[in-house]
């Protein structure tokens, strides 16, 4: 007897919230993955990748996870950017908690594997204050403030900007971290730093990471309306970059 066309839909529905939702697992890890893995086998191997190798991972990895799964989850990787769509009227509160969820999953995960590959590394690539740690908190605001008020231009508009959304994104993040990487790390992402602090017990300056750059991100949000003017909700959109990515 077939399926009522209801429970089909159902399913159907259910089976499209769980894409996503592994999508951001997968993408997080592989952010995690590679940047935390750039940090610890530079560290390990004497310098072999360098920093600036180390930034380009982290812009590298997001560009490419970006085109692989934009279309599906929209490639947030990143607490404080899914709270900041949501914040803009472009997410769904209630994907908001599952989406926080699969990232720092994602990071957690990404950074055990790393724990288990080189378990003689003590940091696993936390991100750590390099002396006072109000400067890192500072950073740490006005980088995820740029990196969200990019995320949101890009993510809009004519789909000829869209194309280029992975590269400018990627761009954006490389940037950063080379220049402010050897002060504050520059994480610019909670689920980033939230992952190698749990799994390697440098806990001591989590905070700043996670309140810093959700902070800088949901500021970005108003000073892009007062820029660009408000813009129609979308609540019920499946991701907020799935048209133009």
């Amino acid at each position: 007897m077939p399926w009522p066309k209801m429970q089909i839909a159902h399913l159907s529905k259910r089976y499209e919230f769980m894409r996503r939702y592994l999508a951001e697992v997968i993408g997080t890890f592989g952010l995690v993955f590679a940047g935390c893995g750039a940090i610890v086998i530079n560290q390990l191997q004497d310098g072999a990748i360098t920093h600036v190798g180390i930034a380009l991972t982290f812009g590298l990895i997001v560009m490419v996870m970006i085109y692989a799964l934009g279309e599906i989850s929209g490639a947030h990787m990143n607490p404080a950017v899914t709270l900041g769509f949501w914040t803009a009227r472009r997410f769904p509160l209630k994907e908001v908690v599952p989406y926080i969820f699969a990232q720092c999953l994602g990071a957690i995960a990404a950074c055990v594997v790393l724990k288990i590959l080189f378990y003689e590394h003590d940091t696993l690539g936390a991100t750590l204050p390099n002396g006072e740690w109000w400067k890192s908190f500072v950073l740490e605001f006005i980088l995820t403030f740029l990196l969200m008020f990019v995320v949101l231009n890009i993510s809009t508009g004519a789909k000829e900007k869209g194309i280029m959304a992975g590269a400018a994104i990627g761009g954006m993040v490389a940037l950063e971290a080379m220049f402010a990487g050897p002060i504050c790390g520059a994480s610019m992402n909670p689920a980033r730093s939230l992952g190698p602090a749990l799994v390697s017990g440098h806990l001591e300056f989590l905070w700043i990471y996670l309140i810093a750059t959700t902070a800088g991100a949901l500021f970005a949000v108003p000073i892009h309306f007062v820029i660009y003017g408000p813009e129609e909700s979308n609540p019920d959109a499946p991701s907020p970059t799935e048209e133009n990515v």
